[in-house]
């Protein structure tokens, strides 16, 4: 994480470096071995730096993917606790049916859940994360953020609730045949949890996959140092063969 909040001096240390082996380099005539051996180093370096770039490519692509899954499932969590909102306030503000009552509590305890889970850091990153320039001069999240936003989404740990057990079985029973509007719509808001909650415990496991391969970034950073050092030796080589008679 050092490397990755401080990328840009680093690779400017690396460029000054380069920089400063050049200068020495220009002591000896254009068409020196010296020189060739400068222009090896360039194609060497900066091959490395392809691969690097490549392999952190793919990386890049698969935390994009997680990101957009978690802004899916945030907006999945919030959409789930309108729709249990919703139900409450069409069905239990009154009196109704037998069975109307154990339904409405499911859903009050099933709107809680939804809600504590929306609250968990992973989710929360969706507003506050940072902009791609701020992360590259030193703004990104720490190492301690990163691991108690991972152990946050610990599907043991996620608030749930069984959204049809026996007690919500013979309660839509009973609804079934004076009110099957209601009984039809809390079988979608518990099929809409199921899926919610298994989609929360899917994100997690992705999420390990890539905190796991993190190291890619490590090899991004020093691939792109690499290429900055090289690159004055094949500016250097350019300006020689330039000055040449």
């Amino acid at each position: 994480m050092f490397l990755i909040e401080n990328q840009v001096p680093l690779i400017a240390l690396f460029f000054l470096a380069g920089c400063v082996g050049v200068g020495f380099i220009f002591r000896k005539p254009a068409g020196h071995r010296a020189w060739q051996l400068a222009d090896l180093v360039w194609v060497v370096l900066g091959l490395i730096g392809a691969l690097g770039a490549i392999v952190a490519g793919l990386y890049q692509a698969d935390s994009s993917h997680v990101e957009r899954e978690i802004g899916i499932a945030f907006a999945a969590h919030t959409r789930f606790d309108q729709d249990a909102g919703r139900f409450q306030l069409r069905y239990c503000e009154a009196p109704g049916p037998d069975g109307l009552a154990v339904l409405c509590d499911r859903a009050d305890f099933l709107s809680a859940s939804v809600a504590e889970n929306a609250d968990l850091p992973l989710f929360l990153a969706v507003t506050e994360r940072r902009s791609a320039l701020r992360r590259l001069f030193g703004g990104a999240l720490g190492e301690e953020e990163l691991a108690a936003m991972a152990d946050a989404l610990n599907p043991g740990m996620l608030l749930t609730f069984q959204p049809l057990d026996d007690t919500t079985r013979e309660a839509l029973a009973r609804l079934q045949p004076v009110a099957p509007d209601i009984a039809a719509d809390y079988r979608v808001l518990a099929k809409g949890y199921d899926t919610l909650i298994a989609r929360t415990r899917r994100l997690k496991q992705e999420w390990e996959f890539l905190q796991a391969r993190s190291w890619v970034l490590l090899v991004q950073i020093l691939a792109i140092c690499l290429v900055s050092f090289a690159a004055p030796f094949r500016l250097g080589k350019s300006i020689a063969e330039l000055r040449r008679p």
